[in-house]
Formats: structure tokens, sequence, C-alpha cells
């Protein structure tokens, strides 16, 4: 019989039961486990983790622990390089693609606002979900904490917010997205680019009110769908600056 202790460090905690988080946890086994099954025991999907250090020394995954081991966890640091140490993951997407579980298509919705390339569908199973992450390169995002530990993942995330208006500046901050945000540029509903389009060429598309009022357009290059400043622009373009402000580095 061995034991080790393990420490957390910043969000990680949130998958931590209340009164585990912030202090030292020892964990008993036998044998040599890897580190990584022991981590993952604690609560904590192999996903978030990108730095272990065991007795100060980083280490992969398959590192097996011994009696008396000391081992300090870190989160991914998607928008920080920490090489020399061993990076636990695939080098991070510095041009982030998302597919999105499920329960998060009004997430979708917000990050195509940004112009993120962000693929949801309301009846995808896990097994899609997984093959589409790995065979796209698209960072899976979900609320789903057992999916997340899905052993062949390599870029995923838990969202932590309930409400689409916390989850948006989460995810930014987190994938350091602000600097590379097109806002308006890709279709919320279908996930389409959208170019502008002269008048003339969606006149018959138009409802009479706005072939009135209104000039400037775009459309959808996948749906074709149309768009124009109409009077709910407004609180798209708050959505928008709320997200870019809470969610950058310094938010």
């Amino acid at each position: 019989m061995g034991a080790a202790t393990f420490r957390f460090y910043a969000e990680l905690n949130d998958f931590l039961p209340v009164g585990d988080r912030q202090h030292d946890l020892v964990r008993s086994f036998l044998g040599r486990p890897s580190v990584k099954d022991q981590i993952e025991a604690c609560g904590v999907p192999h996903t978030e983790v990108d730095l272990i250090l065991v007795n100060g020394r980083s280490v992969g995954f398959d590192h097996g622990l011994g009696d008396g081991d000391r081992v300090s966890v870190y989160p991914v640091f998607e928008a920080l390089d920490v090489t020399p140490v061993v990076r636990l993951r695939p080098q991070p997407l510095r041009e982030p693609r998302f597919v999105l579980d499920v329960h998060l298509g009004k997430l979708a919705r917000r990050l195509r606002l940004l112009g993120f390339d962000a693929v949801w569908q309301c009846d995808a199973t896990d097994e899609e979900l997984v093959s589409l992450s790995l065979r796209e390169k698209r960072i899976l995002l979900t609320r789903d904490r057992g999916l997340l530990k899905r052993r062949e993942l390599t870029h995923a995330a838990a969202v932590h917010g309930t409400d689409p208006r916390e989850q948006l500046p989460e995810v930014v901050r987190r994938f350091d997205l602000a600097r590379s945000a097109a806002p308006f540029t890709r279709c919320l509903t279908c996930n389409g680019q959208l170019a502008a389009v002269p008048k003339e060429e969606v006149l018959d598309r138009l409802p009479p009110e706005t072939r009135l009022h209104y000039d400037a357009f775009l459309t959808c290059l996948s749906c074709r769908r149309v768009f124009w400043w109409g009077p709910h622009s407004r609180r798209l373009r708050e959505i928008v600056e709320e997200a870019l402000r809470f969610g950058g580095a310094g938010g």
C-alpha cells in the first residue's frame, strides 16, 4: 500500500468537492498506478490538465506513482507556452474551431456571432462529438465531465457557467479569443461564412418594409439567408462588446 499527496491549482479546483478545494489531498493506492488514473479518480478530467509535477519534476500521464510522491497538477495553458516542461496535450489550436455538446446551442450561436467556427447539432451523440473533435481538430466544449474523461480526446474543455451570458466571456478568456474575434462574419443559424451582397441580388428575398428602409445586406454562403442591420443588431453588438470586454486578458 502506498500514498501520494495531490494539490490542484486554479480552476481545476472547480472539479473537486468544496471541502477539498485548495487543500492537499492524500490518495492511497496499490502497486504503481498512473498519475492520470489517480487525477481522474479525484474528479479532474485529463483534458483540463496541461502540466503535472511529481516531486518537482515534470512527468507525463503514464508516470507511475510511488509511495510518498507529491503531485502538483496545473490547468491547460491555452494562451501560454510552458515548454520545455512536458506538455500533456498537443500544442494549442491557434486557429480555434469548436464543436459543442447538445446542451450548448446558445453558446454555439454566440461563438458564431464573434466569428468563430462552432459546430452544434441538437441530436449529436457523445461518440459523434468525440469523432468530430478528433477528425476536424475541433475543441470540444461540454458541461458533461464524464465526456471529458474519454481517453482519446486531446482538445476539450469544461464550460463552467450555466448562463450563456457567462459562458461566452468564459470561453473567450479561456482560449484567448478576444484578439482573433471577427464579429458578424458567420451565420448564427448554420455556421456558414457571411459575405456582403448588393441589394438588387437579394431583393426578391426581402420583406417589403426591409426593401424600403435598408440598403446594406449580408448573405450566408451556405444557407443563403439574408441579414441586415435591423433593430435587433443593437443587442447583438452589446453581446459582442460584453464578451470581448469581460473575456479579455484582463477581464
